[in-house]
């Protein structure tokens, strides 16, 4: 046998045994987590003033789901659902403040009783860092070897990551990229307080926009900007292709331009801590290179399928009692998901009681195709109903109009959680 064909040979076995191991490293996960911003806030979902080209050219390389929804538009248990694969009266975690008197550590307890993404990777030799915001205490309650926040009520010096500096993920990539790991990035961002650097906010300045509205803009590309560096940190270190990249919003955010708040904050009353697409409704991302497939999808997600999916990636079990779909296979482009409605609910701010999810419930919502249909707990208030095909932006209520789609809808909602 010449030579150059035992050489050619050699070359075709060592080939195939680095490929068999690199096919046995499951992949590193990179969660991003966008705060309080709109799901029509992004130059990939079209529109047509905001700058986000970090964030569409990560779009443009992963399977785009642009009907994602979260469950609940309050940040602390919208994160917890992001933790833990639970809607937030499994998981207890469904508003952000206790009893007015009440210690904050009766809430505390509650991300330790169930799984969490970083306990469930840990048992398989995952490393992860939490970073931004993180509600329940220090970041080892949820399962995270590595962490930003040790007591804070929403993050304490988690909150710096974005804002003030990168360096701990630099850090954390240095020190374990060698290992499987996972990396939770949540920075309040492009959260209140709106003070973007200058050179953002120039762009957006007119005399025709209010400054308040020039800020929010200002600050999505500023985050756009954060999340860049994240990208390009997995590419310096040689790991684009076996890192699991996940992208989605928290909760959305409608600017409140006027000389007075309508809310809690300066945000519209139809988008944070509201049962309307304003609040709930966010694009979720996938990219891990060879498993998905670029594209768009039309199929309706939730953040509850973050965690099954992102399990099944890394070859973990998923314990039964998550409720939500894995998602690689549809984000692959093997098919539309066998899935035609998404579910959710809304709670106070500040708990009535901690102990009982339904005590502080305000509203139940369900999708199915481009219906929605909102809930309110109150029994003297009236239900709601809205066309999305042609009403995206839900402005007009027709459940009188379409009797027989609520009934339908209400029965649907009620098998799905009847408090």
């Amino acid at each position: 046998m010449r030579i150059g064909s035992i050489i050619a040979i050699l070359g075709t076995l060592l080939f195939a045994a680095t490929a068999g191991k690199a096919d046995e490293r499951p992949p590193n996960v990179v969660l991003i987590i966008s705060d309080d911003q709109a799901w029509t806030d992004f130059g990939f979902m079209g529109h047509e003033v905001i700058r986000t080209p970090r964030l569409d050219r990560l779009a443009a390389d992963s399977a785009t789901f642009r009907n994602g929804y979260v469950p609940t538009s309050l940040c602390r248990a919208s994160l917890a659902t992001l933790l833990t694969g639970l809607y937030p009266h499994q998981n207890k975690i469904c508003c952000n403040d206790p009893p007015r008197g009440a210690p904050r550590s009766s809430m505390w307890s509650f991300i330790e009783e169930v799984p969490t993404l970083p306990r469930l990777l840990a048992g398989h030799g995952y490393v992860s860092l939490q970073t931004g915001k993180f509600w329940e205490q220090h970041y080892a309650k949820a399962g995270f070897t590595d962490g930003m926040t040790i007591k804070g009520r929403h993050g304490e010096a988690g909150l710096d990551i974005g804002r003030k500096t990168m360096q701990p993920i630099v850090d954390f990539i240095d020190e374990h990229r060698t290992d499987p790991f996972f990396i939770w990035y949540a920075p309040m961002m492009p959260h209140e307080p709106h003070n973007p650097p200058a050179r953002f906010l120039k762009k957006y300045t007119t005399d025709n926009r209010p400054i308040k509205l020039a800020k929010y803009y200002a600050m999505c590309e500023w985050f756009d900007e954060t999340c860049g560096f994240v990208l390009d940190e997995i590419d310096r270190q040689g790991l684009h292709d076996n890192t699991l990249i996940v992208f989605i919003v928290d909760n959305g955010w409608i600017q409140q331009t006027g000389p007075s708040r309508a809310t809690r904050g300066w945000f519209a009353p139809k988008s944070k801590l509201s049962p309307y697409d304003g609040g709930l409704r966010t694009p979720i991302l996938f990219r891990w290179p060879g498993h998905t497939k670029p594209g768009v999808y039309d199929d309706l997600v939730s953040s509850i399928d973050i965690v099954p999916t992102i399990l099944s990636a890394c070859r973990v079990d998923v314990p039964d009692s998550l409720p939500g779909m894995n998602l690689l296979k549809t984000a692959a482009g093997e098919g539309p998901l066998a899935r035609d409605a998404v579910f959710g609910e809304l709670f106070t701010h500040t708990a009535t009681d901690v102990n009982h999810p339904a005590a502080n419930l305000t509203y139940r919502w369900v999708r199915q195709d481009d219906w929605k249909l909102v809930v309110p707990n109150d029994p003297t208030a009236s239900v709601e109903l809205y066309d999305l095909s042609s009403d995206p932006f839900e402005e007009h209520n027709v459940a009188q109009q379409h009797p027989d789609r609520v009934a339908l809808l209400r029965e649907k909602l009620d098998a799905w959680w009847l408090p």
